[in-house]
């Protein structure tokens, strides 16, 4: 008997050496028993993770702060100044193309592959459907601008360093894109519906998956507009104070 307890023993101790597949086991059970106390299917759970990655991986937030950090660094911030073109339009403008060319051959490829194999709901309506693309915008906007504020920060700081992580921890939280707010308890839940990282992640999948009405869909589109033309102000206040302080320091 004892030596079926040692084959036993042995064995367990085998299968806890992969740690890793363990945690991960252990957070897909805990998924689909959280998905169905939610009244969310693990298909649509599957879904939101996949349009999750689409909506975070075409845009890199910390690219866009180290850029700004970078050009603090070197001084090449100063030369912008003596040009006729808004250095914010032209970190918008260098994204924009960067988030074509990721969409093109990362996002769009990864998420139809991974769909032949996991699976993908399609929108529950062409409404939806549209609603969803005019939400990723917002939500493309959104992050630009939150990362355009979160890099400005270093013309006081005199560094980008951490900038980008503290960005990234927020998102991380706040965004929905590891754990949706259905699963979140109701008061913090409340709070992370009512903030602007929600619209990055969390309501465009959300409209996909048709989880707001079409009067919440028109409410939050709206709201969310709200957020970002309150962060382009920002964005612009905080570049004319960056304006005058490097012309103030003679950079």
């Amino acid at each position: 008997m004892s030596a079926y307890l040692a084959f036993a023993r042995s064995a367990f101790h085998a299968q806890l050496a992969y740690r890793n597949e363990v945690w991960a086991n252990i957070f897909g059970k805990l998924v689909q028993v959280f998905a169905r106390v939610a009244s969310v299917s693990l298909q649509q759970m599957v879904t939101y993770a996949l349009l999750g990655g689409a909506v975070m991986g075409a845009t890199r937030p910390e690219r866009i702060i180290n850029e700004i950090g970078r050009s603090l660094k070197s001084g090449d911030i100063a030369v912008w100044l003596l040009k006729p073109i808004s250095y914010p339009l032209y970190i918008f403008a260098n994204e924009c193309g960067s988030f074509g060319y990721r969409l093109m051959t990362q996002v769009i490829p990864t998420v139809a592959f991974t769909a032949l194999f996991y699976g993908m709901l399609p929108p529950v309506s062409p409404f939806h459907a549209v609603m969803f693309i005019a939400f990723w915008a917002l939500s493309f906007a959104l992050l630009f601008l939150i990362s355009a504020l979160f890099g400005l920060v270093a013309f006081w700081l005199m560094t980008s360093f951490s900038l980008d992580w503290i960005l990234g921890a927020l998102l991380q939280l706040f965004s929905g894109v590891l754990v949706p707010f259905w699963f979140f308890p109701e008061p913090l839940a409340m709070i992370a519906r009512h903030l602007p990282f929600a619209w990055i992640v969390y309501y465009p999948n959300a409209v996909y998956l048709g989880r707001l009405s079409t009067p919440e869909i028109w409410f939050h589109l709206g709201l969310g507009l709200g957020w970002a033309a309150l962060f382009l102000a920002g964005v612009l206040w905080l570049w004319r104070r960056a304006s005058s302080r490097i012309t103030v320091q003679g950079g």
